[in-house]
């Protein structure tokens, strides 16, 4: 059963992390998630234990209890939710409002169409 753990201090590490979820039982993987750029602890992490009733005695022993100095949340992880809102599809990129469609970039109101390069009244003369 994979578990969430959310609220964890920036100092928590994967051993301290594994240590704490180790007392109630085999521990097969343990990620304390962290950012890319700075390397930093994003404040959640993710532990992997193969029997679930082990995995729920964890989540019940731990539940809003202090880990290096902060108290943790701790349940069962759920996976991740599918957002199938950006790149081309419904507001972003091509879709229906931003990019090439109706109101901005090369479609209806906006860019090339009615406003465009056609009608900008009479060119001022050149000074040279």
């Amino acid at each position: 059963m994979e578990i969430y753990v959310g609220n964890l201090a920036y100092a928590t590490t994967d051993d301290g992390l594994k240590a704490a979820f180790a007392q109630y039982g085999e521990v097969t993987a343990v990620r304390v998630v962290t950012d890319r750029m700075t390397g930093r602890s994003k404040g959640f992490g993710f532990v992997t234990m193969p029997d679930a009733a082990q995995a729920q005695a964890a989540i019940d022993a731990l539940n809003g209890h202090e880990l290096d100095g902060r108290t943790v949340r701790v349940n069962e992880s759920q996976p991740k939710p599918r957002n199938d809102r950006g790149g081309y599809g419904d507001r972003g990129g091509y879709g229906d409002r931003g990019g090439y469609g109706d109101r901005g970039g090369y479609g209806g109101r906006g860019g090339y169409g009615d406003r465009g390069y056609g009608d900008r009244g009479p060119r001022r003369e050149s000074r040279w």
